[in-house]
């Protein structure tokens, strides 16, 4: 499988080494709006080819799959340009701007035949299944609420701030909390309600999330672009509790009884750096002509999109974007 890159900013410059060690993929192309970025990306990592612009790169015969590593903004008119020409894609979080770009996406890959995905990699670890067969496993008893937070100190970044660009907490380190919630506890929601601070930008900084699941389950989120948190994630049982150290790429996760002792441990198997997973599982798939992903299919990333619309419309948040597409 021969990737072609769209964007090369800091999480190509992670992805891209990690993607050459992959056997049976390889890196063919990178493109940016600036050729001498491309060329620039191209020889520090070893990728034959580079375009300055990304109608180029979709033009190259040899891509078979499209990674995009570009702002949210962006998103939703470079799959639909992947698309359109025919090319499999696959799209880091968030997917789009809004749930109705993302349905966009999902159906006019469809239409066309062509493969589509978001490269949300919390969705394809190994991690994913381990943390479910523990809380499934009764360890700790019945589990009635979960909590989870992702805070980095991010505020310094462009894309992070700007409306324009889709910035804020929410679509850049939210959705890890969301999607762990949706991944553990599902999707059965009553309601969603949250508190919101703001920045003088107009996009949030920092919020508090609460899911309330029908069957009376509860899930608190938290994320923010002004500080480090813990990132853990905690599932509390009625006879003790379960903590997965980081819930953007677990590496432990450990269940205490109810007088705080460990009573299992469990490490995540050995990875190049957790983005591997998305990339073998579209090899896989595009060798057997599926359309989508089986660890993150399309109905699911616009569920989260919906979800997300919902928390900034409480919000009063509103991106370019939005008016555009609904």
């Amino acid at each position: 499988m021969n990737v072609g890159l769209i964007g090369v900013g800091r999480i190509a410059e992670i992805v891209i080494p990690t993607v050459q060690k992959l056997p049976g993929i390889t890196c063919l192309a990178a493109a940016s709006r600036s050729a001498e970025r491309a060329e620039k990306f191209a020889r520090k990592h070893g990728i034959p080819r580079a375009y300055g612009s990304y109608e180029a790169l979709l033009e190259d015969p040899d891509i078979d799959l499209v990674y995009i590593a570009t702002p949210h903004s962006l998103h939703f008119e470079q799959m639909k340009m992947c698309i359109d020409y025919g090319k499999a894609v696959l799209c880091e979080k968030s997917f789009t701007a809004n749930a109705a770009q993302a349905e966009k996406i999902k159906n006019y890959a469809a239409q066309k035949g062509v493969f589509a995905a978001e490269a949300i990699w919390t969705r394809y670890m190994p991690s994913r299944k381990i943390i479910q067969e523990m809380v499934d496993s009764g360890i700790v008893g019945e589990i009635k609420f979960l909590t989870a937070n992702l805070f980095y100190d991010i505020d310094d970044k462009e894309r992070l701030v700007r409306r324009e660009l889709c910035g804020g907490a929410l679509l850049d380190v939210g959705v890890y909390g969301l999607n762990f919630a949706l991944m553990h506890f599902g999707k059965d929601l009553e309601k969603a309600e949250s508190s919101v601070q703001m920045t003088d930008g107009g996009v949030d900084g920092q919020e508090n999330i609460t899911l309330f699941y029908k069957d009376g389950r509860m899930a608190a989120i938290q994320a923010g672009m002004f500080g480090r948190s813990d990132r853990r994630g905690t599932f509390y049982g009625e006879h003790g509790y379960i903590v997965v150290d980081n819930i953007n790429n677990p590496l432990i996760v450990t269940a205490y009884d109810d007088r705080d002792c460990v009573i299992k441990e469990v490490r995540m198997p050995e990875q190049i750096s957790g983005y591997e997973y998305e990339f073998l599982e579209c090899r896989d798939l595009l060798e057997n002509g599926a359309g989508e992903s089986t660890s993150m299919p399309l109905a699911e990333t616009v569920f989260v999109m919906e979800l997300m619309d919902t928390l900034r419309k409480q919000w009063g948040l509103v991106y370019p974007g939005d008016t555009e597409s609904l």
